[in-house]
């Protein structure tokens, strides 16, 4: 799998959390993409600054589904070339700093995820908070804004699209559905992807809203930057044990390709939404 147009921000003093042989912030592909779309993974990595001491974690906990989204990171590389669109990838763990949080929420840095103790977030100073944020929350989300002032730039109101995936069994609850399609006010793009996907002769279980919903405050990302905006948005979460693989993420690439392709060519879904 290669990238496309990787741009990686430089390690310099101004990101003190970062060092030599930590991976940037965040990290673009495709970026020269023709599609009127953006692509974003806030939990594409599970990376954590050596300077953190991989959070007081095990390398079997860093694997596990409490610090990334598994396979998203395939998926959005696999997805970013059918579509052609460009693509931002978080550069690190959910568990440093979770990019789908705002910044008053407290699940940002969580102390405990799933039951398992996040030893290097307890007893955390302002200091040490502060700068996670800028180090890595800061310049993630300044990406987004200027990817999405490149297209504003073009006149283009981009459709804006979040991948996620879901761990197959949470709190003892084995999860039935195969992909989610979260969503709030905007029906534009998730009410027809949820039929797209349903159609499917694969006969595939797809959430509404489940198993995480797209009306809750912690979907951060698509709030302040889509949503906000009026741009036409979705939130896509796909079960973990179906993209954690190459041929898994390709093939959902496909699928999400084939779901979204009348969706995506009509050229009135790229105005921006007013809410009734």
């Amino acid at each position: 799998m290669q990238d496309m147009n990787l741009i990686r921000p430089m390690q310099s003093d101004e990101y003190p959390m970062i060092g030599p042989g930590d991976p940037p912030p965040y990290a673009i592909i495709n970026e020269q993409g023709k599609a009127k779309i953006l692509l974003v993974g806030d939990h594409a990595s599970n990376a954590i600054p050596k300077i953190l001491h991989k959070l007081g974690l095990d390398d079997t906990a860093l694997e596990q589904h409490i610090a990334y989204d598994i396979g998203t990171k395939k998926l959005i590389h696999h997805l970013s070339q059918h579509l052609d669109a460009p693509a931002i990838l978080a550069g690190y763990s959910r568990l440093v700093v979770d990019l789908n949080r705002s910044l008053e929420d407290d699940s940002i840095m969580p102390e405990l995820s799933d039951n398992t103790v996040i030893r290097g977030n307890q007893n955390m100073s302002d200091a040490q908070r502060n700068q996670r944020i800028h180090c890595l929350f800061t310049p993630y989300r300044r990406a987004i804004d200027t990817m999405l002032h490149r297209f504003k730039e073009k006149e283009v109101v981009p459709a804006f699209i979040s991948i996620h995936s879901f761990t197959p069994e949470m709190a003892g609850f084995s999860r039935p559905w195969h992909a989610g399609v979260l969503w709030d006010q905007d029906p534009r793009i998730p009410v027809p992807l949820m039929n797209n996907l349903r159609a499917h002769p694969d006969g595939f279980n797809i959430g509404d809203n489940e198993p995480y919903s797209g009306k809750h405050l912690s979907d951060y990302t698509i709030d302040h930057h889509a949503e906000a905006a009026g741009l036409p948005h979705v939130s896509i979460e796909i079960r973990q044990d179906l993209v954690d693989t190459e041929e898994g993420a390709e093939r959902w690439a496909s699928i999400l390709d084939d779901a979204l392709y009348d969706i995506l060519a009509d050229p009135e879904l790229y105005r921006v939404w007013q809410s009734v």
